[in-house]
């Protein structure tokens, strides 16, 4: 901008920039050299770590290479490995799931029942009543 004689305000209000990006532009032409961080997570351990232990949890992986267990996600995300797991888990116990499906399922039934029961209570009660709890003389009714 130097060339069209613009200060670095009027440089700055033409790009709709803040003056003082601007002074650090004219102040530093050459980006700053960047250096790689030391990681603490050995991409080639982790491979052979997923390999070994394809269901192990994040948090035990963590736990072996002495990290947070977001650091593991992060690592595996950066390496495009997905954590899925499968259903028959070694650690899961069988009769414990059936149980809790079973369990759910039930649930499930009683829950849509209540809710067609409901359903048919309020579709026949006359329009001006309600259905809604009412106190009179403190008392609920």
């Amino acid at each position: 901008m130097e060339e069209e004689g613009l200060s670095i305000r009027e440089t700055a209000k033409q790009f709709r920039i803040g003056p003082a990006s601007v002074s650090r532009w004219i102040n530093q032409i050459e980006p700053k050299a960047s250096t790689t961080r030391q990681r603490k997570i050995d991409k080639s351990e982790l491979i052979k770590d997923v390999e070994q232990y394809p269901d192990a949890y994040q948090k035990e992986r963590a736990e072996r290479f002495g990290v947070c267990q977001k650091a593991i996600w992060q690592a595996l995300k950066k390496m495009g490995l997905t954590y899925k797991k499968t259903l028959r888990h070694p650690k899961a116990d069988e009769s414990a799931r059936q149980t809790f499906q079973q369990k759910n399922n039930s649930m499930k039934k009683k829950v849509s029942l209540l809710f067609l029961l409901m359903k048919v209570v309020f579709h026949t009660i006359p329009h001006g009543l309600t259905a809604i709890p009412q106190k009179v003389n403190a008392v609920l009714v």
